[in-house]
């Protein structure tokens, strides 16, 4: 498990660099100096565009030939305003080629990042702006960015944007705020200022025990007592971080972190407050040993989430916690190196519960455990949102690991635990350790139904490269694991890996009451003609489930694998932009004709968007030739109720589309960085292009067929429809990374998902098919927005609404 040195260790010193001046946008900046400093840089175009805006009577200006401008940065503050205005605002880096300028975004284009069309590397116009002064201040302004267009990018790269030392900057441009937060969630630190601290107070140990004070003397003392003697403690356990700013209150730091500590008396929970976590939380991990002085003791929290301890015989103290904060009292906190732990001291050491994958499948519901294993498969980054009206946002992947212990994989989902350089590292072929996690299974619902395990506010998440110097190396199961591994063939395994895309887990219950839990189903269920606005108001990589009522109308199989071989050297997600339904114009053939004649690339796109009326329906086009591309669409049915209603629709939605970051593709080693780089979220800061391999993602090769089913749902008034996709799960080499039993209740679903000649589903298909005609169902769909206008919209589940678990109409 030898690797790098682990993140949280004590970094040796290094000299820090000057801080750049932060220059009032309408003071003069000197030209930059060119390299080596024998020549002047141009006049930075932003600069004085600033100025000009600024001397306006208007406050403001519209270029009128805009350069193009490579966005450099992107960061996200809370804003300053009442409770309906936007709770964030963000702060944007432009870099003209000759320099760079942070401007403030007007809030009414948040929209633009929310949705991920500007985001860091995108190649923009600013063709209006302002200048706003801060009243509070003398002589400070800022630009503000009022309108903005996208810009091609260029055949040869720009020159890269300034690096700059994030968190160590100038603070953001609007209101009060000292910090950035991360850019789509807010548990992860952000910025160097939650760099490990070089601790001082690594130093040899001297302190008399009888002058320390236990937890368990604290708890039962500690109203009688002012000021408390010293602590000696070890780590446990460490919680996420909490991020409680709100737009209206005025603090400077408001993050709290949990974390479980414990001598020889016990063990009790320990709260950093504020701006100790900047300068602490990454400093104390698991294991670690601390003195602390001068700090305070509360009743505890009632409603904080408990570990479960690893040691059932050790006393737990959750009456009282130990508070530290920067004031009142002002903690001392020493990090004691192991080196100088003593026996006699009583510390206890770090257990954990590690299970094997065959241990799981005895375990109950929301059991804590711990995990190791070699990852086979990681999901792209995908978020939901905490409430439902909230711009705030949890932050999640799937993973599969393998322990050698059963064919079946641990199915790992796993929430960002305030470690973004583990999280945004895990990758097919790595050892994964996963502590704190808890099962979930529903036995009532299905005793065969596949078991996962998902993040507690405790878990931590470690990877190669992380794991030297951890408590858990010592651990028998953990030594078990690692001899398995170097009995395995590196070819074999690497064959089975795969990396994001479109995972379908876990997959609805087969009881739609269930579904809505505690829901009515009335709050469950939406509109056909409401799921425009819903996915209008979907954020970038936001997944949700919604369930519609319908009536199943058409289906068609898509296959497009020729397609896509021959159509190397096209982008294939510009060609996918194009909403055509599959009884018309096919995809092939539209990209048949680009290659054909790649000159007139531009007048086919615009003969095909003419081809479109205002509700994204596409008129009929008599001659497109009857190629056999054309018509590479096979197991089509339709209902006799479709072909009566079909012209006749108020609203008909094109949703079928499916994007390269839909499918999964196999792990490529030599791209590891590349293929990760993909299936996370956009970094706040751009990574110039030529520290990138340059390969696009769809030139990886996918899992299984490259084809799917397009579904046709009409509403159950027959005045609205909507075409969704369907992803079969067929083909690929490992059975457990689309486990085809999850669909095995659903006849019509079964068909599509396990049958991949054409000519063989025909029959299966239709006759599932007729099965639900005319037949009111409720559909679950699974959407997804992958950024910019890609949103992808697959059928998940279906249930018949005759069936007894859904209440009769009255």
């Amino acid at each position: 498990m030898a690797g790098k040195a682990p993140s949280h260790r004590p970094r040796p010193s290094k000299p820090r660099q000057a801080r750049a001046v932060a220059f009032p946008p309408h003071l003069p900046r000197r030209p930059l100096a060119a390299s080596h400093g024998t020549r002047r840089a141009r006049a930075s175009w932003l600069r004085r565009l600033a100025e000009e805006a600024r001397s306006g009577w208007r406050l403001s200006a519209a270029p009128s030939e805009p350069p193009a401008l490579t966005v450099a940065a992107v960061e996200r503050y809370l804003a300053e305003a009442p409770p309906a205005a936007p709770r964030y605002w963000y702060d944007v880096t432009l870099a003209d080629g000759a320099g760079q300028e942070r401007c403030y975004l007007a809030p009414r284009l948040s929209r633009l990042v929310q949705r991920a069309h500007l985001h860091p590397g995108a190649r923009v116009r600013l063709t209006r702006c302002s200048y706003l002064y801060d009243e509070r201040r003398l002589r400070r302004g800022l630009l503000c960015i009022e309108e903005l267009q996208p810009a091609a990018h260029p055949a040869s790269p720009p020159p890269p944007a300034a690096a700059r030392s994030l968190g160590r900057g100038p603070p953001p441009l609007r209101g009060e705020r000292r910090h950035y937060l991360p850019l789509w969630n807010n548990e992860d630190p952000y910025g160097d200022m939650w760099c490990p601290i070089v601790n001082a107070f690594c130093f040899l140990f001297l302190m008399a025990v009888s002058k320390l004070i236990s937890l368990g003397q604290l708890e039962t003392t500690w109203r009688s007592r002012i000021h408390f003697r010293p602590l000696l403690v070890r780590v446990l356990h460490k919680s996420r971080l909490r991020y409680y700013g709100k737009p209206e209150k005025k603090m400077d730091m408001p993050y709290q972190a949990y974390f479980e500590v414990a001598d020889g008396s016990g063990m009790m929970s320990m709260v950093l407050w504020n701006s100790l976590c900047p300068e602490w939380y990454n400093s104390i991990n698991v294991g670690t040993v601390l003195l602390l002085e001068q700090y305070a003791v509360k009743d505890s929290y009632p409603f904080k989430t408990q570990p479960t301890p690893r040691d059932s015989q050790m006393k737990r103290f959750t009456t009282i916690e130990i508070s530290l904060n920067v004031r009142n009292p002002p903690t001392k906190i020493s990090i004691i190196s192991e080196e100088m732990v003593k026996p006699e001291w009583g510390l206890p050491e770090v257990k954990y519960r590690f299970v094997t994958r065959t241990e799981l499948n005895d375990l109950p519901n929301n059991h804590s455990c711990d995990v190791i294993g070699l990852v086979t498969f990681v999901g792209r980054v995908e978020r939901t949102r905490k409430k439902e009206d909230s711009e705030d946002f949890w932050l999640y992947r799937w993973a599969h690991a393998i322990d050698g212990t059963s064919d079946k994989p641990f199915i790992l989902e796993i929430f960002a635990t305030s470690q973004p350089d583990v999280f945004e590292r895990i990758h097919p072929m790595t050892y994964l350790v996963c502590t704190q996690m808890r099962v979930v299974r529903d036995l009532s619902e299905n005793p065969s139904h596949t078991v996962y395990l998902t993040t507690s506010n405790e878990s931590q998440i470690f990877i190669t490269g992380w794991h030297k110097g951890q408590p858990y190396t010592k651990d028998t199961k953990v030594k078990n694991f690692i001899q398995w591994t170097r009995t395995q063939s590196e070819a074999n395994q690497m064959r089975k890996t795969v990396i994001g895309g479109y995972y379908p887990f876990p997959r609805p219950p087969n009881n739609f009451l269930k579904y809505c839990k505690n829901n009515k189903v009335e709050s469950v269920l939406k509109a056909i003609g409401e799921l425009g606005e819903e996915i209008e108001g979907l954020h970038y990589r936001e997944h949700k489930r919604i369930a519609i009522q319908g009536i199943i109308s058409a289906i068609r199989y898509i296959s497009c694998s020729s397609a896509a071989e021959d159509a190397s050297g096209v982008e294939p997600v510009q060609v996918q932009h194009l909403r055509i339904h599959a009884s018309l114009l096919s995809l092939v053939w539209i990209q048949r004709r680009i290659l054909q004649n790649p000159t007139n690339y531009q007048s086919e796109w615009e003969f095909q968007i003419q081809s479109l009326d205002k509700t994204g329906n596409q008129e009929e086009i008599n001659d497109a030739p009857e190629t056999e591309e054309m018509t590479r669409t096979c197991s089509s049915w339709q209902s006799d109720l479709w072909a009566q209603v079909k012209d006749k629709l108020m609203k008909y939605l094109h949703h079928s589309m499916i994007f390269p970051e839909s499918i999964p593709c196999k792990f490529d080693y030599m791209y590891k960085d590349l293929l990760m780089q993909q299936y996370n979220l956009h970094a706040a800061v751009h990574q110039p292009k030529e520290t990138r391999i340059d390969k696009n993602i769809s030139e990886f090769k996918n899992t299984g067929g490259f084809g799917y089913y397009e579904v046709t749902v009409l509403g159950i008034n027959h005045d609205v429809a909507i075409d969704v996709a369907f992803l079969p799960v067929f083909g690929h080499e490992d059975p457990h990374l689309f486990p085809v039993e999850e669909v095995e209740n659903d006849p019509l679903l079964s068909c599509m998902s396990c049958i991949s000649s054409c000519q063989q589903a025909t029959d299966e298909i239709v006759k599932a098919a007729m099965d639900l005609d005319s037949k009111h169902v409720v559909c679950i769909l699974d959407v997804c927005h992958l950024g910019d206008d890609k949103v992808e919209v697959f059928l998940s589940k279906i249930y018949k609404t005759v069936e007894a678990d859904v209440p009769d109409p009255v």
